[in-house]
C-alpha cells in the first residue's frame, strides 16, 4: 500500500511539473519581441539644385548655393557634394561662408580646378564611375551630360558628375544636369531620385519620364525645373510616369517657394 501511495504521488509530482514547465514556455513563446526602429531619411529642399539630407549622425548638403542665410536652421554638413561649374551647382561665395571644418567636399575636378587660393577645405576629388566610402556614406559618381547636338555646349561628357548615394538601406540618386542618357537609364535598385527637367540646359519633362520608366526608382522627386521660359510641367511628368508605372511614387517639393 505504501507502495502505491508512493508511486501516485510521484506520478502526480511528474504531471504538475510538466503543466508547469508547459505554461513557462508557452508564456515565453507569446512574450512580444522589440525591434529598433530604422533611422529615416529626411529631405529638405533649399532652392532648385539645392537640398539638404538628414539621416543619423550624418548631413550632406547638396549643391549649396544662396549664401549662408539659406541655411539657416540646418545641422552642420558632414558632407558636401558638388555636381558641375555652373552658378547654380557650384557657389563659391556660399562655400566659403558655409562652416566646412567637420566635413568633406566632394566634386569633378572641374569644379576643385576653379577654387581660389584661400579656399582649402577637405576635398575629395571624383570621376565619373568612381566609388568611395565617406564615412557611412557610399558615393558612386555617375555621368551628367548632354545629348541633343543644340544642348553639348551646356555639359560635356566627363566634366560633372551626378552622385548615387548608398545611405542606410536606401540608394539615392541625384541627376545633376543631364539628359536621358544611358547611364541613367541602365541605373539599378534606387530608392529615391532626384531628376532634373528644364530646357535648354538638361532635358524635357517627356524625357525625363521615359529615363526614370527606365531604371524604375520607387520614388521620384522632380527638381531644377526653372529653365529660361519658366518651370517646367511637372504635373504632365507625374502623369506620364503613372501611366508608365504607377507604382513609381513621384513627390513634389516646394523648390521654388518665392515663385
Amino acid at each position: 500500500m505504501k507502495r502505491l501511495l508512493f508511486t501516485l504521488l510521484t506520478l502526480t509530482l511528474l504531471l504538475t511539473s510538466c503543466k508547469n514547465q508547459e505554461k513557462t514556455d508557452t508564456a515565453k513563446a507569446e512574450k512580444p519581441t522589440t525591434s529598433t526602429t530604422k533611422n529615416s531619411l529626411e529631405i529638405i529642399p533649399i532652392t532648385h539644385a539645392t537640398l539638404v539630407l538628414n539621416y543619423a549622425n550624418e548631413t550632406i548638403y547638396v549643391d549649396p548655393t544662396g549664401g549662408k542665410e539659406a541655411f539657416e536652421g540646418q545641422k552642420q554638413p558632414t558632407l558636401v557634394l558638388v555636381t558641375d561649374i555652373h552658378g547654380d551647382h557650384f557657389d563659391i561665395e556660399t562655400l566659403k561662408a558655409l562652416d566646412l571644418k567637420n566635413a568633406l567636399l566632394v566634386a569633378p575636378q572641374a569644379v576643385v580646378d576653379k577654387f581660389p587660393e584661400d579656399f582649402k577645405p577637405t576635398i575629395k576629388v571624383m570621376a565619373n564611375d568612381d566609388i568611395a566610402m565617406v564615412n557611412t556614406v557610399t558615393i558612386q559618381a555617375i555621368p551628367m551630360y548632354n545629348l541633343r547636338e543644340e544642348a553639348l555646349k551646356f555639359h560635356a561628357k566627363g566634366r560633372g558628375n551626378g552622385y548615387v548615394l548608398t545611405i542606410g538601406e536606401e540608394r539615392i540618386y541625384i541627376s545633376g544636369d543631364t539628359e536621358d542618357i544611358p547611364e541613367m537609364r541602365q541605373l539599378t535598385s534606387i530608392d529615391k531620385a532626384f531628376v532634373c527637367m528644364n530646357l535648354p540646359y538638361t532635358m524635357t519633362v517627356e524625357s525625363a519620364a521615359s529615363a526614370v520608366l527606365d531604371f524604375k526608382p520607387k520614388q521620384v522627386y522632380p527638381y531644377h525645373y526653372r529653365g529660361t521660359e519658366g518651370l517646367s510641367d511637372v504635373a504632365k511628368f507625374k502623369t506620364l510616369v503613372n501611366a508608365g508605372n504607377s507604382e513609381i511614387e513621384v513627390i513634389q517639393l516646394d523648390w521654388y517657394p518665392k515663385n
